[in-house]
């Protein structure tokens, strides 16, 4: 399947044009919200400025950034831009520690998520003719809801199955032959092991288009999962606070992700200075969405980390193109001084064929060092080879964590389908140390 552009005249906008367009936007956007969020009004009251201070995107930079303690901090409609009477939906954060980040979606931010989603789709090669198959999760999540919006929009027939209950999900999958399928990276994986489980050959699927996202995951592992279910993987990206999945997503041309530059302005950030950085460089993420009338917001520091590329791609779109993200700067470990991220290690899992890419991070802290612990599956076959053998195995893999990371890991191979599966995103790490 090759992908085909779905809003022609914004996918493909000259870079001095969309310039225009995104400073336009941006300064009715803080129009909108000065004077209307508090929140807002204050923080550009405290850098001493006024709505008639930004005029083009020029004037970005100087504005203030909005964080997650932000969201929190106003929690639950403290950010909203328009009265609740003009909210027909809310969404939230799955975050796990304090309290969950609201938005509020207008009937015209919806259409808008389904506008995102319909590009996201087409990029994929996705038409009216297919089946998807949306894994996500339902509910305050933004995952299924939003793919499911941006595919009816489409006219692609929609099987709503959320995800958990992986055994009906097989049967779906068989039963009804969809052409593609929503879901999370590792539950994409787990979803290939059952299916052999089951008995049920890649074969017997008609499934050609996976669309991937709410986690970080290598492209190793991508590979992996075309691989296994027979499909060519996309990476969806999007964030509750941002819109939902259809930000960005990659194309048929290579693994690069075009955001849709007309809703939303990103920045990549030095995240010690807080400074713009060029195309090509290592920061973290922020957006700005201009449009959303419902939770707009201003310079919103995802702490995702990502580079950013300008100019026109092989696939024909102009639009700002973003790195694959791999990990979060907040997500990040310091073992022993040393900045560790879990697709690192799941970088090094995935060229051995030994084991499977199920894996567990333990940290702790012993005698004031710390101590880390990775616990990797085999694969069926490899368990029943003899202990020497799997001995080799741990010892091939410290040596090749330990040349990636730089620092020594345990390493521990454990029996198949010993580590916990996750329905939604995939929980790496377990850190039981105590400052």
């Amino acid at each position: 399947m090759n992908g085909y552009i779905w809003n022609m005249p914004m996918e493909t906008m000259s870079e001095e044009q969309m310039h225009e367009l995104q400073g336009e936007r941006l300064a009715a956007c803080v129009r909108r919200l000065y004077g209307t969020v508090p929140y807002y009004t204050d923080r550009m009251k405290a850098a001493g400025m006024t709505p008639d201070d930004v005029r083009s995107l020029d004037d970005l930079a100087r504005l203030p950034f909005t964080d997650k303690d932000d969201m929190r901090d106003n929690y639950p409609y403290g950010t909203f831009a328009v009265p609740l009477g003009q909210i027909v939906r809310i969404h939230a954060s799955s975050g796990t520690t304090g309290k969950q980040k609201v938005v509020g979606y207008t009937q015209k931010d919806i259409e808008l998520w389904s506008e995102c989603c319909c590009r996201a789709l087409a990029a994929t090669g996705m038409t009216a003719s297919d089946i998807l198959h949306v894994a996500y999760g339902y509910g305050l999540f933004t995952g299924g809801l939003g793919l499911h919006y941006g595919a009816e929009k489409m006219g692609v027939t929609t099987i709503p199955v959320s995800s958990g209950n992986t055994k009906r999900q097989i049967q779906i999958l068989v039963d009804f032959q969809p052409t593609a399928l929503a879901c999370t990276p590792s539950y994409a994986l787990h979803l290939a092991d059952e299916l052999a489980t089951y008995g049920v050959d890649k074969s017997m699927l008609k499934l050609k288009v996976g669309i991937f996202g709410a986690e970080p995951w290598s492209l190793a592992m991508k590979q992996q999962i075309e691989d296994k279910l027979n499909l060519r993987a996309f990476d969806i990206y999007g964030l509750s606070e941002t819109l939902g999945p259809g930000v960005s997503i990659s194309c048929e041309a290579g693994d690069l992700l075009h955001i849709q530059s007309d809703h939303f302005i990103a920045e990549v950030i030095d995240p010690v200075t807080g400074e713009q950085l060029p195309d090509g460089v290592l920061g973290e993420l922020v957006f700005s969405s201009v449009t959303k009338e419902g939770t707009p917001l201003l310079r919103y520091n995802t702490h995702d980390l990502t580079r950013l590329y300008h100019g026109r791609c092989a696939c024909g779109r102009t639009t700002v193109r973003m790195e694959k993200v791999t990990g979060r700067a907040d997500d990040m470990l310091i073992i022993r001084g040393v900045n560790v991220f879990p697709t690192q290690i799941e970088s090094v899992l995935l060229h051995f064929g030994e084991v499977e890419p199920h894996y567990m991070i333990y940290v702790d802290r012993i005698n004031n060092l710390d101590q880390m612990e990775v616990q990797i599956e085999m694969t069926p076959m490899f368990f029943s080879d003899s202990v020497k053998e799997i001995e080799q195995t741990e010892r091939k893999l410290y040596q090749e964590i330990q040349s990636t990371l730089g620092i020594s890991a345990k390493i521990r191979l454990v029996e198949p389908r010993t580590l916990p599966r996750s329905e939604g995103k995939a929980k790496r790490v377990v850190d039981r140390r105590t400052y």
